[in-house]
């Protein structure tokens, strides 16, 4: 994202609206100024922000006499007055920030807004974990925090190497030059981005050995790490199998979510007998 110099007025009001805190007002130029390399691209600022597209001489000077006169006025707090704000020309690889962190743009490799896919938290859908697997999402980042895919490689590294399955479909997955090992492209490794989701899935049994290698890596990466757990419950709905693994190792548990395939057929009505209409009586 990029302010313009010549039109911005230093109103400050784009610096609350900026979830990373990205955007300043630079004591020397006395504009607001975007601090590339923390910038995510999210454009919060340009879609958040009202533009009133006001001269900025006119704003200018109005702001100085007031100032002259010792008088404060207090500007409307979600508008730029001058629309100074004007989106960059987003090239490889800074535009992996905005995929990441815009939620109304796709991703090219899989066609899906926002950070992830169907997720096993949408097992229903997506059918991805089978009776006996465990899937984990492990987020990375939140506003005011970020993450830098360098960060996400030492998790997908440390993961791979435990033999665990990387979701083909995943965004983070696409981007990785040897998915075996986790590796991913280097060109991309220092690049930030609000948040991003890492996918997995591998059997129950090992449950315990993954929660405990996200652990151990969260340790070593400067930035927010949620683990999600996911799995079938049994015929009646309950799941006695992950909960317990999970409150040994001193989670609350708390189910987010439970899926019980709502809007799908799964009790298939027996076909009507020979000679009776559907819906007739017999």
């Amino acid at each position: 994202m990029y302010i313009n110099p010549n039109k911005c007025v230093a109103c400050g009001n784009c610096t609350y609206v900026c979830p990373m805190g990205a955007i300043y007002i630079d004591p020397v130029i006395k504009r607001a100024t975007v601090d590339r390399d923390e910038c995510v691209e999210c454009y919060a600022c340009f879609n958040g922000l009202s533009q009133e597209h006001l001269n900025p001489t006119v704003v200018r000077t109005m702001r100085n006499i007031f100032k002259f006169m010792r008088l404060r006025f207090d500007p409307e707090p979600d508008i730029c007055p001058t629309a100074a704000f004007e989106p960059d020309k987003i090239e490889w690889p800074r535009m992996v920030r905005r995929a990441f962190s815009d939620p109304r743009v796709p991703h090219e490799s899989t066609g899906i807004e926002g950070r992830g896919t169907e997720e096993v938290k949408t097992n229903d859908i997506s059918g991805r974990v089978k009776v006996g697997e465990v899937g984990f999402t492990i987020e990375f980042g939140r506003p005011g925090v970020g993450a830098r895919f360098r960060e996400i490689q030492l998790m997908s590294q440390a993961l791979a190497k435990l033999g665990v399955s990387f979701e083909k479909k995943n965004p983070i997955t696409s981007l990785m030059s040897d998915v075996p090992t986790g590796t991913i492209r280097e060109d991309i490794l220092n690049e930030k981005v609000l948040s991003a989701i890492l996918e997995i899935k591998t059997t129950i049994e090992r449950t315990e050995e993954i929660i405990r290698c996200v652990q151990e890596v969260e340790k070593k990466v400067d930035t927010v790490v949620a683990l999600g757990v996911g799995t079938r419950c049994d015929e009646t709905g309950d799941e006695t199998v992950i909960a317990p693994i999970l409150e040994k190792l001193g989670y609350s548990l708390q189910r987010a979510k439970t899926n019980i395939g709502l809007g799908r057929i799964t009790n298939i009505a027996p076909a009507p007998s020979a000679g009776v209409p559907v819906g007739a009586s017999k």
